[in-house]
């Protein structure tokens, strides 16, 4: 097949810093291109994931993370290229594309929704879906709009030879996420300090609410026992998940995916969440982690995280949530799609 893969802009594939999408987008790529299949990339012009790539805007649009403009006017000249107009099928995973696509092009497009199903996003999609078939990332994700119709739910996967098996012998806790209260990184600081155990928190602080929740509710609880290193490149934050005892999770809202999840499982690192959005659908009870139902549960397994064997979680990513049955999932819908 000729695979066309249209990532957002705001970030380049692979990311440098922070980027989810953007990482999942360079696993499928270079994927899709290991099996055989013709692949060009729409990204921006400081990419380098290793396949023939396009781009209109010469560097990532960061500091306009979710401002209209950048976004039409990349997608615009998506739709216009030449590479991606010759595809047998197109993979958006940007917001206006899938619609724009539709509206300007006769080409087999399908998409994956990446964020919450909120009331916009779920009208917006429940209109397209008939003509553009539609990728959750989870069945938690699918959930609050049960009218919009899902092709097919793939979860996330990863190269665990990507990651160092790590021994969890760093002496800490982490936390990885956006300083976002949705993310829950003040509970962390609560759990581990409850547990008596030293916290890292790593992530991305970039926009005003982010700085403003950090002001707030996360400053205010740091000390020697609670340390935030800011927005850590790769190989910092592969670091971190190979020396954590075990990674907090403890989000308290529909969390579509979580790709730290498997990102800490890939580090053999136990992962803390609360039964909530996709965690259960990730994190095996008693085996790869806890799901715990409140924050004084979370502390008593982070005190018990050595009944976790390391190797089990490692095994979760080589088997179920690895790159190879993620991009294997989506050739069969693309496949199943262009019969």
């Amino acid at each position: 097949m000729r695979i066309a893969l249209i990532a957002p802009p705001w970030t380049p594939v692979p990311p440098d810093l922070y980027g989810g999408i953007e990482l999942v987008v360079d696993r499928l790529a270079r994927g899709f291109a290991a099996a055989g299949h013709d692949v060009v990339l729409f990204t921006t012009g400081d990419s380098t994931c290793p396949v023939e790539r396009r781009w209109v805007l010469p560097l990532a649009e960061g500091h306009r993370i979710g401002i209209n403009v950048p976004e039409l006017r990349h997608v615009m000249s998506a739709y216009d290229d030449d590479l991606v107009l010759a595809a047998d099928i197109v993979h958006d995973h940007t917001v206006f594309g899938p619609v724009y696509g539709l509206l300007s092009r006769h080409l087999p497009i399908v998409t994956t929704i990446h964020g919450p199903f909120v009331d916009e996003l779920a009208d917006l999609y429940g209109r397209i879906a008939s003509r553009v078939p539609v990728i959750a990332v989870s069945h938690a994700q699918r959930k609050p709009a049960p009218q919009v119709s899902i092709a097919r739910v793939i979860h996330h996967g990863v190269d665990a030879a990507d990651f160092p098996f790590g021994a969890g012998d760093g002496g800490f806790a982490l936390f990885l996420g956006r300083m976002a209260a949705d993310k829950g990184a003040h509970r962390a600081i609560a759990i581990a300090r409850k547990a008596g155990l030293p916290l890292v928190l790593a992530g991305k602080m970039r926009e005003p609410l982010e700085f403003e929740y950090f002001e707030t509710r996360v400053e205010p609880l740091l000390g020697d026992d609670a340390r935030y290193l800011g927005e850590v490149p790769q190989e910092h934050k592969l670091e971190l998940l190979a020396g954590a005892r075990a990674v907090l999770f403890p989000i308290r809202w529909n969390e579509p995916f979580g790709l730290v999840m498997i990102e800490a499982l890939a580090c053999g690192t136990p992962v803390l969440a609360f039964p909530e959005g996709a965690a259960p659908e990730v994190v095996e009870d008693g085996r790869t982690g806890f799901l715990c139902h409140d924050e004084a549960a979370m502390s008593e397994a982070l005190t018990n995280i050595e009944r976790i064997d390391r190797r089990a979680c490692r095994a979760a990513v080589e088997g179920y949530f690895s790159t190879e049955r993620m991009v294997r999932e989506h050739l069969e819908l693309f496949e199943s799609l262009l019969r």
